[in-house]
């Protein structure tokens, strides 16, 4: 598959609940390679477009194309299988586990070693190396035997993409990277996604514009379950459609 070709597409994708449309025919192409955003005002449909794209709801219609295949009402942990891994939302974390066991595990899920995870912790050893690369990566390798109950917010959300990046997924989904960070972990969150997303394909949902114009290679806008506009972040940024609807006057 080329950079340019479509890792991730949709076809008049629709989900309906009782009566209410909250994503509406939404026609998405994101290219191998690139960096994709979602953001929209509140209520857009950003939230259930996404939890449609990683399988936590089934669409109503439509379709969704994953390298080809299509992957639509197929549940969350068989789109893993397949190469998409979601991070940064609200994930559980054991506070006792060390960094690197949490890393551990992620690497072992495949093996069958984690549905006999007391009787197999000995065995996890043959992954140290690989899931002190991945905390490495992250920054977090000097804290490797630290419990992740002590870690800071930004930390436990950058332990949380090393996890993610366990598999090396063909495609990162990032729902709402930087929310509730300081402008410190902000600008950090940033640099490490740059890092992990080089030669990656990611799509993330962000309200956050200074990390959409950051991050994105194209930006799509949701207004009411459809699509806005999209396009290069400095071209969506400037439509007048786009600063009524989100961005407000004072970005124009």
């Amino acid at each position: 598959m080329s950079a340019s070709a479509a890792l991730l597409e949709t076809h008049d994708l629709t989900r309906d609940f009782r009566g209410f449309t909250a994503v509406s025919k939404v026609n998405l192409s994101v290219a191998e390679g690139t960096v994709h955003a979602l953001v929209g005002p509140n209520g857009a449909g950003k939230t259930t477009l996404f939890n449609l794209l990683t399988g936590f709801l089934r669409p109503t219609s439509g379709q969704i194309l994953f390298d080809g295949r299509d992957i639509s009402g197929l549940p969350p942990e068989k789109i893993a299988h397949l190469g998409v891994a979601r991070s940064f939302q609200i994930t559980s974390l054991f506070d006792q586990l060390s960094l690197r066991e949490h890393l551990e595990l992620a690497l072992a899920s495949p093996t069958g070693l984690t549905t006999r995870f007391w009787q197999s912790v000995k065995r996890f050893g043959r992954f140290r190396d690989r899931s002190m690369e991945l905390l490495d990566r992250v920054g977090l390798a000097d804290r490797a035997s630290v419990p992740a109950g002590a870690l800071a917010y930004g930390q436990k959300r950058a332990l949380e993409l090393a996890i993610a990046m366990a598999l090396d997924p063909k495609l990162l989904l990032l729902d709402e990277p930087t929310a509730g960070m300081g402008i410190e972990d902000v600008d950090r969150t940033i640099e490490l996604v740059k890092r992990i997303a080089a030669g990656r394909t990611v799509v993330f949902v962000d309200h956050n514009m200074h990390v959409v114009g950051s991050l994105a290679d194209r930006v799509t806008v949701l207004q009411a379950g459809q699509i806005l506009a999209e396009g290069p972040y400095d071209e969506v940024r400037a439509d007048p459609r786009v600063v009524t609807a989100y961005l407000g006057e004072s970005h124009a």
